[in-house]
């Protein structure tokens, strides 16, 4: 038997904001979270690109002792995120901890300021002795599943662990799987989101690729460009998303605030180049998404856009989106706000998607002054709009070749 899924609480730690009130200000006023490159000690001065999608201000975090002993950055994050959307679902307590919540939460690869602090002991060795400055803390911070593992030892959650760890799909993948795990019955709540913390490593390893932006560094707030003739490449960023899921009676029957529905999800794979996007792959996830949710094209209206900047991107993705959904829905790419927040991407546009949902208007593309002719094919946006939106299409594709598309709809 299949059941509905609905999204009770959502939020998210960004660039432009934490939590709805900050994050709503920023669309409207087409505010950037971009700042310049922070320098660290280790590879900062060998990087062309100067930019980066920054969490500038402070987080009043309030955990123990007894959990912040295993968590690096990375899991400050998400548990975090994790602990408000808790907060604003109210699930009973005897709930969160009777094994019928579970949690998909992931990373890049765990916590890499750690894992720096782990590989200089190693390296400058002397004798044994030495290694024994690495303990099994430094590990579990470490670990790809840190986030999910200690939002569960946080919060006491003893539902199943999904910890996927596929690049910029992660946290839309956590989503994806989240809802098919309630749909069908295996639980009856999820806890779903990634993150990932500053790291000057992303930036050297797109940086080396040509793949950042290096063409606005004394401009930070004017990049990245999607879909802009002007575009020079992707932003790294930082961030964290969380939603929490529920099954619609479930969650009507206690009276949660329901604040959207997923309707459908798809995830495939290239099968083939495992760095170049692929039309034909990124199509076909667009397609089975809509076959997931039984409907049509014409019934989506916002599609948000993985949108990262790049040049073969960018045109691979709007050649999609045109095939699939024709030039009727409007597009937006909301890491023009931020940049690119790697693991979280999809947890994040997801929960400012839902934002703009409640209150009723679609955001800009930011920096987007003159659309490429060979991105033309969808609807972009260039100026807020006030419109309301009832279905959208969050859209994110990995490096890697993984790709997916998560289908929600506001209920009426």
């Amino acid at each position: 038997m299949e059941r509905r899924v609905v999204i009770t609480a959502c939020s998210a730690i960004s660039p432009i904001g934490h939590g709805k009130e900050q994050i709503v200000e920023s669309l409207l006023k087409g505010t950037s979270g971009v700042k310049t490159l922070r320098e660290d000690e280790l590879i900062s001065r060998f990087i062309h690109s100067r930019v980066y999608g920054t969490v500038s201000y402070p987080i009043a975090y309030d955990f123990s002792r007894q959990h912040r002993k295993t968590m690096g950055p990375v899991a400050y994050y998400a548990c975090q995120v994790a602990k408000e959307v808790l907060a604003q679902a109210g699930l009973p307590a005897e709930f969160v901890t009777g094994g019928r919540l579970g949690i998909a939460f992931g990373s890049i690869h765990g916590s890499p300021t750690v894992q720096r602090d782990i590989y200089r002991i190693f390296f400058e060795a002397k004798d044994k002795a030495s290694y024994q400055g690495i303990g099994a803390v430094d590990y579990l911070k470490s670990m790809v599943h840190t986030t999910a593992v200690n939002i569960s030892k946080m919060f006491g959650i003893t539902g199943r662990i999904i910890a996927s760890g596929t690049a910029c799909t992660t946290s839309s993948q956590s989503i994806g799987y989240g809802y098919e795990a309630v749909k069908y019955g295996l639980q009856d709540a999820m806890l779903c989101g990634g993150a990932d913390e500053y790291d000057t490593i992303t930036v050297a390893v797109f940086d080396n690729l040509l793949a950042c932006s290096t063409a606005f560094n004394d401009h930070p707030e004017q990049t990245p460009r999607p879909f802009d003739r002007a575009r020079d490449g992707l932003v790294v960023a930082e961030g964290a998303g969380a939603v929490m899921l529920e099954e619609y009676e479930f969650a009507k029957k206690r009276g949660a605030p329901i604040l959207a529905e997923v309707i459908g999800f798809a995830c495939n794979s290239n099968g083939g180049d495992l760095i170049l996007p692929n039309l034909d792959g990124i199509t076909k996830t667009l397609q089975l998404s809509l076959e997931n949710a039984k409907i049509n094209a014409s019934e989506i209206d916002l599609v948000s856009a993985h949108a990262t900047a790049t040049k073969m991107g960018d045109i691979i993705e709007a050649q999609a989106n045109g095939a699939v959904f024709g030039p009727r829905p409007y597009v937006v790419a909301l890491k023009s706000y931020m940049g690119h927040t790697m693991a979280a991407c999809g947890a994040i546009e997801t929960v400012l998607t839902i934002y703009m949902m409640q209150e009723g208007f679609i955001a800009p593309t930011l920096n987007l002054e003159d659309i490429d002719e060979r991105c033309a094919m969808v609807h972009h946006v260039q100026k807020l709009i006030e419109h309301p939106v009832k279905t959208v299409a969050v859209q994110n594709f990995a490096f890697g070749g993984v790709n997916t598309s998560l289908l929600i709809r506001k209920l009426t």
